[in-house]
């Protein structure tokens, strides 16, 4: 009732039901289903404003009752963004804390260093103990090798 191509549509309806009464008012009095003061046309807006006015009034009150549930949905979403977010918070919170106690990048290279020198070192000095210990392998005069100080023979 209240869409632009119904109140078009009522327009034509009013202005062909007056430029035709008006036009058979012309031409005979007795003509003319609903002479001047249109009291039937009258009649029929009256009749439609009876019965658009409750129409209108539960459209309203539809209308309303939808408002209510978007509302209450928004409310229920934005309480479990909230909830969302201070679940998000408080394990980021834990994490920054549980990260302290973590070792950095910069630590791990420093330990990883120290381990390689310590390795190197350790190599150096096991080359230097094999190559003395060749060294000190005798033979005899049987062409036998000595043994070593950890039990081997040398070969």
């Amino acid at each position: 009732m209240g869409s632009p191509q119904f109140v078009l549509y009522m327009t034509i309806f009013v202005i062909a039901w007056i430029g035709a009464n008006l036009m058979l008012a012309g031409i005979s009095e007795e003509a003319a289903w609903d002479p001047y003061p249109f009291i039937l046309l009258n009649l029929a807006f009256s009749t439609q404003a009876s019965y658009s006015a409750p129409l209108i009034m539960l459209a309203q009150n539809r209308q309303d009752a939808r408002d209510r549930v978007v509302a209450e949905q928004d409310r229920l979403r934005a309480e479990r963004n909230l909830a969302d977010t201070e679940y998000l918070a408080r394990e980021i919170a834990g994490l920054r804390l549980a990260l302290q106690d973590v070792a950095t990048r910069d630590f791990v290279r420093s330990e990883l260093r120290d381990m390689l020198e310590d390795l190197r070192a350790e190599i150096a000095a096991d080359a230097a103990n094999a190559s003395s210990n060749e060294a000190e392998a005798e033979v005899d005069a049987d062409g036998a090798f000595r043994p070593l100080e950890d039990g081997h023979t040398g070969q």
